[in-house]
């Protein structure tokens, strides 16, 4: 107890020094200030909501283009298939130059902002290059006022020139010589299937999404254009006709 007695009276004694005693007083009593509990937990609270509002944005950006995958992969409505070959996961165009017939220089990414149906070939472009080329302009004109959504593509993977009496069905096409190493990183045939046998869908955002059957005929090219019809339809409320302008 006397023991209890003498410790309060040297607190009491150190708590009435002025403050210069009492800091140099080794019981000297030091009061540290502590975030208050309300505003720990309201700064916790406006993180919390920053990153959910953060989420937010994210998902209204990608909400048209998730929506419009869903509705044509999920939905399907009547029950119908898909006759092109869906790619997952998606391959993105890569960064790399490509060359123009006249020797110019292209970005292959410049081909982002539309809808694109690949093809893959020799310059030399053999009967089977040449059906692939009539199948993609026929499968283009056919989409009517939609079809100027969708660009045809032709990628030459070798030094070969390509027929000059191919020139005028060409008009319409974009054709760039690209490495063939490039294009074997970013597309790829079905087993047992070479590139050149395919015809390649590319989504506006220039992710490489679908892959039609080899050795396409005239009723798998009508079965393409129901693919491709419905690409579209299920894209309309974020797709639109050209490149958006760069500012």
């Amino acid at each position: 107890m006397s023991g209890s007695k003498s410790s309060d009276g040297s607190f009491a004694r150190a708590a009435s020094l002025p403050p210069e005693a009492r800091s140099e007083h080794p019981l000297g009593l030091t009061v540290h200030t502590l975030p208050e509990a309300g505003e720990a937990v309201a700064t916790a609270q406006r993180a919390r909501h920053g990153r959910w509002k953060m989420l937010g944005v994210l998902l209204i950006c990608a909400a048209p283009v998730v929506a419009s995958y869903f509705t044509y992969y999920v939905i399907r409505p009547e029950g119908r298939r898909v006759y092109g070959e869906l790619i997952n996961p998606q391959r993105t165009v890569p960064a790399l130059t490509a060359s123009t017939l006249d020797g110019g220089a292209k970005r292959l990414e410049s081909l982002k902002g539309q809808w694109l149906l690949v093809s893959v070939a020799g310059g030399d472009c053999d009967p089977a290059c040449q059906k692939h080329l009539y199948l993609q302009r026929q499968l283009r004109e056919s989409l009517g006022k939609e079809k100027d959504r969708v660009d045809w593509v032709w990628l030459i993977n070798d030094n070969a020139l390509p027929p000059a009496a191919l020139t005028p069905a060409l008009q319409q096409a974009t054709v760039l010589r690209v490495e063939p190493s490039a294009l074997t990183a970013w597309l790829e045939p079905a087993p047992g299937q070479q590139l050149a046998d395919h015809l390649y869908v590319v989504d506006p955002m220039g992710n490489w999404m679908m892959r039609f059957p080899a050795a396409m005929d005239t009723s798998g090219a009508a079965k393409a254009k129901r693919d491709l019809e419905r690409l579209l339809r299920a894209s309309s409320s974020w797709d639109e006709p050209g490149r958006p302008v760069k500012p």
